[in-house]
């Protein structure tokens, strides 16, 4: 089973890093966060993956010359304008009418992935989505009068779930997309959910986003400090 990753899109809001190279090769721990993706799904037997490129995407095809792991790789040029649900029809022939996964080329999660695609099938729907409940990304204060009664730094989020990839999905969807200017999460993905063909696999582990420079700063620090949440590979 194929792992489509998206690593096309341009990663504006982190322009200090991607002003030179795409948004996934930005690295942690040394290593580009594309590859501790690939780590995720290959630590669950899943090392055939489809990797959208766009932007910048000879850098990603020069870092694959060499590399040591014992995976399977497609990388295809899927445009420099197209939307996310164009990338995703674009390598709909490697594929070869099976199930996939799909997820973000900067987006780390020890999701369980053998877990998520058992979920799925007991479902039986078109698509599932990974949820998750987001950090707080601000200190909340507690104000009585004009007396602050306390500080919370960045508590967790307000409990809401938010759409967090890793998606498993069927071939059939392909068919749902129509062309480049697709935008998978507000096209396709929301046709399917009228159509009640999407279900949401919950994960309640840690998730830090890499957004900005700061989010960035933060993966680095706890890699280097060995509490990576996502590093679940020996």
């Amino acid at each position: 089973m194929k792992t489509v990753i998206l690593a096309g899109g341009l990663g504006t809001r982190i322009s200090e890093e991607t002003q030179s190279k795409p948004k996934p090769m930005v690295e942690i721990g040394g290593k580009p966060i594309l590859w501790h993706i690939m780590k995720i799904f290959s630590h669950f037997g899943f090392d055939e993956f489809v990797i959208c490129c766009g932007y910048k995407g000879e850098i990603i095809k020069d870092y694959f010359k060499s590399y040591d792991e014992p995976w399977s790789i497609e990388l295809v040029d899927t445009g420099l304008e197209t939307m996310t649900g164009g990338r995703i029809k674009k390598i709909e022939k490697y594929l070869e009418n099976q199930s996939f996964f799909l997820t973000y080329g900067d987006d780390l999660k020890a999701v369980n992935i053998s877990k998520l695609l058992q979920f799925h099938n007991e479902q039986k729907k078109l698509a599932t989505l990974t949820a998750v409940q987001p950090p707080g990304r601000f200190g909340i204060l507690d104000i009585k009068g004009n007396d602050v009664t306390r500080l919370s730094e960045k508590p967790p989020g307000d409990g809401n779930w938010i759409n967090g990839g890793y998606y498993v999905l069927e071939p059939d969807i392909l068919d749902k997309i129509h062309d480049d200017s697709d935008v998978w999460e507000t096209n396709s993905l929301q046709n399917l959910i009228q159509k009640n063909q999407v279900s949401a696999f919950k994960y309640n582990g840690v998730y830090q986003p890499m957004d900005t420079m700061n989010d960035k700063e933060k993966l680095q620090k706890l890699w280097n400090s060995n509490n990576a949440y996502w590093k679940i590979w020996k």
